[in-house]
């Protein structure tokens, strides 16, 4: 079952320094220039609109960065006792672009220079690699392939190193931008960070149904940098049943903040001989849904589990007597189950009633 996210679209000008209605600066460049930028929002039926940040590529963690390599500036080859006799290098300048017609990147950027003949191992020979923002390379004349990573997001062009003549700066367009995800449950209730995790996949679904992961266990908060497009992102709000998919778009130059919105609630069940009574341990516990399928199985006095809204039942073990009740979980109302001893599973009528707060009365 699909539910509606909150899309907040935000423009990158990589030229830090931009005056927004809230002062957002962006931190994906360098620069001097003020500019301000119009926000754009789209708020679908039962989200909440979630505060910006402040520079989120600073201020917030990034799982996208490529992991780190040598930093050369630049390799050749060429034997050094017999450096006199090799070619003279040239000087081969890149930078990276956002989008076309946008300023240049300026931090976050990982640049690679292979050689386009196949080495022994059949993959191309890694020259040169670089990071940061815009990179200069010193390169023999000859044919390359530059790639630029920006987080999940990338480009690659050939180019060709003359021997004489100017050689103008490479400009690569990523057309990428950037997404930060998080969810509620219910109308507002804020979900713990460390019970929530998000999957990205492609938007194209393959033959076999499935779709292909981009990138898995995003925490919330986290920016993903990503190639322009339409992705498919699946969200876990704790570890039985609270799933919630929804489709994200994201823009060339724009950081897309979006919040989704879960049907689920936090509970914790208690075996009591009386309302409101000390949880009994050694307790076996089993979830069942309605039609009776089992969600969850755990041993304790007061486990606690995340299950989507609907109607359940919980089926308490302890000295091999089966007590049960049935209930249901509201989206965004956390609250206590408690089974009475009383309510065994023997017992005609087994007591059904909503999930109620903590002590309240069966």
């Amino acid at each position: 079952m699909r539910y509606p996210a909150l899309l907040l679209s935000l423009r990158l000008d990589p030229r830090p320094g931009m005056a927004l209605a809230v002062f957002f600066a962006l931190g994906v460049a360098g620069g001097a220039h003020a500019q301000t930028v119009q926000t754009e929002a789209v708020q679908a039926e039962g989200a909440q609109t979630q505060p910006l940040q402040t520079d989120p590529f600073k201020s917030f963690p990034s799982i996208s960065a490529p992991p780190k390599m040598p930093k050369l500036n630049s390799f050749s080859p060429v034997i050094p006792s017999e450096a006199a006799k090799g070619p003279t290098t040239r000087d081969v300048r890149l930078e990276a672009l956002l989008k076309d017609k946008g300023g240049a990147v300026e931090q976050g950027l990982t640049w690679r220079v292979f050689s386009p003949i196949p080495g022994s191992d059949g993959k191309l020979p890694l020259v040169a690699t670089s990071q940061g923002g815009s990179a200069a390379f010193q390169l023999v004349p000859g044919e390359y392939f530059v790639n630029v990573a920006f987080g999940r997001a990338g480009a690659t062009r050939k180019i060709r190193v003359a021997e004489t003549g100017a050689f103008e700066r490479q400009v690569l367009v990523l057309d990428a931008g950037g997404v930060t995800l998080n969810a509620v449950s219910g109308a507002d209730v804020r979900i713990p960070q460390g019970e929530l995790s998000f999957s990205i996949f492609s938007f194209d679904v393959k033959e076999d149904g499935e779709r292909a992961l981009v990138v898995a266990d995003v925490k919330p908060n986290t920016v993903v940098r990503l190639n322009t497009g339409t992705y498919h992102v699946v969200s876990n709000y704790g570890s039985v049943n609270a799933v919630i998919r929804a489709d994200i778009q994201v823009e060339a130059g724009k950081l897309t903040e979006a919040t989704i919105q879960h049907r689920a609630a936090k509970l914790t069940l208690k075996l009591v001989a009386e309302p409101g009574g000390e949880a009994i341990a050694d307790t076996a516990w089993s979830i069942l849904t309605s039609s009776g399928d089992v969600v969850s199985e755990s041993v304790g006095a007061f486990p606690t589990l995340v299950l989507a809204e609907g109607d359940y039942s919980a089926v308490a073990r302890n000295n091999e007597k089966i007590y049960q009740r049935d209930f249901t979980v509201t989206a965004g109302v956390n609250a206590d189950v408690e089974v009475l001893l009383s309510n065994t599973a023997a017992q005609p009528g087994a007591q059904s009633a909503s999930v109620a707060p903590a002590n309240a009365q069966d």
